[in-house]
């Protein structure tokens, strides 16, 4: 009988251990991933389970050394409990890649910081503003729906507000919803989409339209706006979408050029002293005329004061003759059109329309952009890691070549410091690339 009660009880401890083993590890889990405002740092342990959690997680992948990156932490900790909150929440989290250099490898991390947007396990890199305000505001489009109704004005203007100044808007007046649902979906990480159902008067006006439907696009940041009256086939509208990604003329900056990375377009880059100036804004009005009549081109603009180094391999600079215009294929060439390598003050329009005709007909001098600055341009393009592997190399061929002439040598007696020599030079080279103190942010 005890024996029978011992078979018993030790069955049940059998069934029971496994079970408060499953419940631990699932509180455990739980307790580890819970969304409480504060920033998740992970590690190779726990990083995939982290990321299977939650459907979307920004992940800073840091170095302890870099400037840069303790400039981020703060702004990414003032952002977590906001994002967290969400009724679907985002996750921060952030992963130091200088010691966890697997996952680092994993996702091909080349620079400090990197942050990259997990959308249910699939990692996106992430372009967009880092200060806090700006960070939540972006990052909330991410888990927004891909078309809002709108059936009031006070629901049109709460829209706006709320989409904030860093994508473009498109408001689809008198439009059914599954007209533009499919380009909202495809242009989701890009673009704010609605669609407003009802409206009055007031809201023709403000937003300049005088029928319906209507699709209009904003840029909130540059106090631009397109109307688009039709036809409202997939094509037309996608062609408008495209369009209206950017305003008219746009500043080039870091940001605007990664925004720039997937269009195709030629740009039509003008070069002026300083893009604050009247002279200047003078200039940019005319482009925006002349982007409006040549949607195929990019119109961009920059300020030798405002990107003096971006300027430069363009080979323009304060001693060139200013504005400045080119054609410029987003990558090492860009053209300027003979006989037009600066324009005058005086009737710009006139000289931009046949600047642009001068393109189209082919009277162009094909270019290569040089200068000291595009060495750190380019680098910013291939990453460190490239940089890096190219010191390996070199550091391996003056290996070879320093033991081959070992090889070709006679042996001597009595002369010790030469092996030390080579010896202590490999060493100093190995050193030299591994020290994880000489990369750069």
């Amino acid at each position: 009988m005890t024996s029978r009660v011992s078979v018993v009880v030790n069955l049940i401890w059998c069934l029971l251990i496994p079970l408060s083993l499953s419940l631990s590890i699932s509180i455990s889990k739980d307790e580890a991933f819970s969304v409480n405002g504060k920033v998740l740092e992970l590690d190779e342990s726990n990083f995939d389970s982290a990321i299977s959690t939650f459907d979307f997680v920004l992940v800073d992948f840091y170095a302890p050394w870099c400037g840069h990156c303790k400039r981020l932490s703060p702004q990414l900790d003032e952002a977590a409990p906001i994002l967290g909150s969400l009724k679907v929440p985002i996750l921060i989290a952030k992963v130091n890649a200088d010691k966890f250099t697997r996952l680092a490898r994993k996702y091909e991390i080349d620079a400090f910081p990197s942050l990259k947007i997990f959308m249910h396990g699939v990692p996106v890199e992430y372009n967009g503003p880092r200060k806090a305000d700006l960070l939540v505001r972006y990052l909330k489009k991410f888990v927004a729906h891909d078309v809002s109704v709108l059936d009031s004005d006070s629901a049109i203007t709460d829209f706006v507000e709320a989409a904030g100044t860093y994508f473009p808007i498109y408001i689809g007046f008198g439009l059914n919803e599954p007209l533009i649902s499919k380009l909202a979906i495809k242009y989701k990480k890009k673009a704010w989409f609605s669609v407003a159902k009802d409206f009055s008067e007031d809201i023709m006006v403000l937003y300049d339209f005088d029928k319906v439907p209507a699709l209009v696009s904003l840029h909130p940041s540059y106090d631009e706006k397109s109307i688009f009256y039709g036809p409202f086939e997939e094509e037309f509208l996608e062609d408008f979408v495209k369009q209206n990604l950017f305003p008219p003329a746009i500043p080039m900056n870091h940001d605007t050029l990664k925004a720039l990375n997937d269009d195709e377009r030629k740009i039509i880059l003008t070069i002026v002293e300083d893009d604050t100036e009247e002279k200047a804004k003078k200039t940019i009005k005319l482009l925006k005329a002349a982007a409006s009549a040549n949607r195929d081109l990019v119109f961009g603009y920059v300020g030798v004061k405002q990107w003096e180094d971006f300027a430069d391999t363009f080979g323009a600079n304060k001693k060139t003759k200013l504005p400045k215009m080119v054609i410029w294929d987003g990558d090492e060439e860009y053209f300027s059109v003979i006989g037009f390598e600066s324009i005058d003050e005086e009737d710009q329009a006139t000289q931009i329309s046949q600047f642009l005709e001068g393109y189209r007909e082919g009277r162009t001098i094909k270019n290569r952009i040089g200068g000291p600055s595009f060495l750190g341009f380019i680098n910013s393009l291939i990453g460190i890691r490239t940089v890096y592997m190219l010191v390996f190399v070199v550091a391996v061929i003056m290996l070879i070549q320093t033991v081959n002439k070992g090889d070709d040598e006679p042996l001597r007696v009595g002369t010790p410091d030469h092996d030390d020599t080579a010896s202590s030079s490999v060493s100093e080279a190995e050193k030299k690339e591994y020290r994880s103190g000489d990369k750069e942010d």
